[in-house]
């Protein structure tokens, strides 16, 4: 489904190829939207794309990525397309990404910066559940 999610969005969308220049892309993105550089440490991505008009978002990576944030002990798993819609200071309606709570994988549905605390961010889960974290948690390189 988010592969139709996709190519719905593509046409008019900024798009671009190779592991290098959408590691930059994808950072750069979340410079844009005033959100932690390092939210997501994807590796071999082939594809990153943004539809500016519709606020989508989509990052393809050759193979599912797991990843630690060490200074909140959180691990993430990245499937190999990641899609969302995006605004200044928000991510929304995520796919492809999870995170370990305990036991259980949990589906990411958002996560935001709020204006009076932007040192701060939010992750909310398909659960309902949500959890607040430093931002620094998740500069580029942790």
């Amino acid at each position: 489904m988010a592969s139709q999610l996709v190519e719905s969005h593509r046409t008019g969308a900024e798009v671009v190829k190779g592991d290098e220049v959408c590691k930059k892309r994808s950072v750069e993105l979340l410079e844009e939207l005033s959100l932690p550089k390092g939210l997501f440490p994807l590796s071999d991505i082939e594809e990153v794309g943004y539809n500016r008009e519709s606020g989508f978002v989509w990052m393809l990576q050759k193979k599912k990525n797991e990843h630690t944030f060490k200074k909140i002990k959180q691990t993430v798993s990245y499937a190999t397309e990641v899609t969302a819609f995006v605004e200044k200071g928000k991510i929304k309606k995520v796919t492809g990404i999870k995170v370990k709570e305990l036991f259980l994988w949990l589906s990411l549905v958002e996560v935001y910066v709020n204006e009076s605390a932007n040192e701060k961010v939010t992750f909310k889960t398909g659960t309902g559940l949500s959890d607040t974290h430093d931002a620094s948690a998740f500069a580029l390189g942790e």
